[in-house]
């Protein structure tokens, strides 16, 4: 009998932001650690840089919005502009604290985003990018 999985990815993780406290340090250990796995890192601002969908910052960077958590910031890919504003009416009624509302944020044209901070304090996002043509949807992996 053969068992077939299939997975796929690049359907529910966005991007993930972690804040640090020495940029330097960490922008060391991500570029060692990343060319080992053949993934460029970019971003040459003095308060951050990122790899794909991993973006570090300091604390102070306009990229990190928000109440500081010392946590984790964790995106979530959305459909359109509803299911982000859903997300963040369905979270705060689930004991989600705002972190930032539905609307749009400087990081690109259409980038329209909320933030809610988990009942651990952990910043978590929902992102619609605005209209635009996918690549796959996902890759599919079928083992």
């Amino acid at each position: 009998m053969v068992i077939t999985q299939e997975l796929h990815r690049g359907r529910l993780i966005d991007h993930i932001h972690l804040v640090v406290a020495n940029l330097d340090a960490s922008r060391r250990f991500y570029e060692a650690i990343l060319e080992v796995l053949g993934i460029p890192v970019g971003g040459g601002a003095p308060d951050y840089f990122w790899a794909d969908e991993l973006f570090v910052s300091t604390v102070k960077s306009p990229v990190a919005p928000g109440q500081l958590t010392g946590r984790h910031h964790l995106a979530f890919q959305a459909k359109d502009r509803a299911m982000v504003e859903r997300f963040y009416k369905v979270g705060l009624g689930q004991g989600g604290k705002d972190n930032g509302g539905p609307g749009e944020r400087p990081y690109h044209p259409g980038y329209y985003a909320a933030f809610l901070l988990d009942p651990d304090g952990n910043n978590i996002e929902a992102v619609y990018h605005g209209s635009a043509d996918r690549s796959p949807p996902s890759v599919k992996i079928t083992c």
